[in-house]
């Protein structure tokens, strides 16, 4: 049975027994809500965005969750458990309109009451205005992130401040950077300046671009991501301890390779505390976000505008999955042809390699599109590809920050396009 909550200001709704806060009736209307849920605080996000009421009904969080067909096997066979009342879910009373409506218009939000700072997640709004930015690692693919910044994030970075080991290169990019203006309009594109390491937290968006270094060329190494997890791994876990101990409280983006790998170390090591035990009280798992499958979703897009079989991906198209080889993509989602998907993704896995075997490391493309653009898309609140949280595994996937937290897409996914996802799913999941 569905109850009513007020704590503070906020307005909550459950249908969990036994919560220990203070009790309402059923407001007749409210301008936003926010569902109590209790999971391990290590399973799940600590808040996101409804966007479907199915979701007020799931139970552990997956990459079910982003499949509509899914949700609802979950929530009939909840139906079959409970009282026989098909409509209301496991004997559930029907949700009354008004909550209908402000799901629809985006204003229900879930927290995890079992989290250990629930009453800080409770009362979080995003910060209005533009943000700080901090880059830490200004090699091939930071100084063109970072060029990508200035240029093109002015309407929603204030400042970007870099980091890196050589205070030579952090010289020279501040100069650089800093000599690339509109004539008479010198304060349109956000000014550049160098940060020592201790000062790295003082932002609200942290880009990790470090990197132990990339293979040569001509290593022989097909899989340079997963080569280079171990020691990256190593360097992420330094820095994600000193998120935790500076209390950040920004958007932590991961950016170098393996991405998804990565971005699930930031999330265990911060949470971690001095005697190396799981408290929890780290980054969110929601605050850290993946960016790599933005260039591989601009690479398929690249190969189906150059061959006509694939190009329903322009417009019918998805990727998911991580910056690497359990990559997932879907010429179309209503008329998903497996074979053809196949193939369009092992041209879009192996571009890299083409790359290579031409004698260039590439790093262009995605500190573009993996990089600068999808970071200024998630600072925009805009659709982008990023990697998420989802029970346990960074899952590359279409998403957005909003107002009332992360909202990742659901769709109706044909059963042979899940069943590769699921297959992402099981190998992230064995990495970390």
């Amino acid at each position: 049975m569905i109850q009513y909550y007020r704590i503070g200001e906020t307005i909550c709704f459950s249908n969990e027994e036994g919560l220990p806060f203070e009790k309402i009736s059923e407001p007749q209307e409210a301008a936003e809500l926010t569902w109590l849920f209790s999971r391990e605080p290590g399973s799940c996000r600590a808040s996101f965005l409804v966007n479907d009421r199915d979701l007020l009904m799931a139970d552990t969080e997956s990459v079910a969750w982003l499949n509509k067909n899914e949700l609802e096997k979950n929530r009939l066979a909840k139906n079959k458990q409970g009282n026989g009342k098909q409509e209301n879910g496991g004997g559930w009373e029907q949700l009354p309109g008004w909550v209908d409506k402000l799901i629809d218009a985006g204003k229900v939000r879930a927290v995890n009451c079992a989290h250990p700072r629930f009453e800080e997640i409770l009362t979080w709004r995003p910060r209005e205005g533009r943000k700080r930015v901090h880059v830490l690692a200004i090699g091939d693919v930071g100084s063109m992130l970072l060029t990508g910044l200035h240029l093109l994030g002015g309407d929603v970075i204030s400042s970007i401040g870099i980091c890196d080991l050589s205070e030579n290169v952090t010289s020279r990019w501040e100069f650089e950077v800093n000599q690339i203006a509109y004539p008479w309009d010198y304060d349109a594109l956000p000014p550049v300046d160098v940060v020592p390491p201790e000062r790295l937290f003082d932002c609200d968006v942290f880009v990790f671009v470090a990197s132990k270094g990339i293979p040569p060329v001509d290593s022989g190494i097909k899989d340079v991501r997963m080569y280079q997890f171990e020691n990256n791994a190593k360097i992420m876990a330094m820095y994600a301890r000193m998120a935790r101990e500076k209390n950040f409280r920004g958007l932590f983006c991961a950016v170098s390779d393996p991405v998804d790998p990565l971005a699930k170390t930031a999330f265990l090591e911060s949470n971690k505390n001095e005697n190396g035990e799981f408290d929890w009280m780290g980054l969110l798992p929601e605050q850290i976000q993946g960016f790599g499958l933005g260039v591989m979703n601009a690479r398929a897009a690249y190969y189906a505008k150059r061959d006509e079989r694939f190009s329903r991906f322009l417009t019918e198209g998805r990727s998911f999955g991580p910056h690497g080889q359990d990559l997932v993509i879907a010429d179309s989602i209503e008329h998903y042809d497996d074979a053809l998907s196949k193939e369009l993704t092992q041209l879009t896995v192996t571009a890299n390699l083409y790359m290579r075997s031409i004698g260039y490391k590439p790093f262009v493309a995605p500190a573009f599109s993996s990089g600068a653009l999808s970071i200024l898309m998630a600072l925009r609140g805009q659709w982008h590809c990023g990697s998420v949280f989802l029970g346990g595994v960074y899952m590359g996937v279409k998403n957005r920050y909003t107002a009332h937290g992360l909202e990742t897409e659901i769709l109706r996914l044909p059963e042979s396009l899940y069943e590769r996802i699921l297959t992402a799913e099981r190998n992230l999941a064995a990495i970390v």
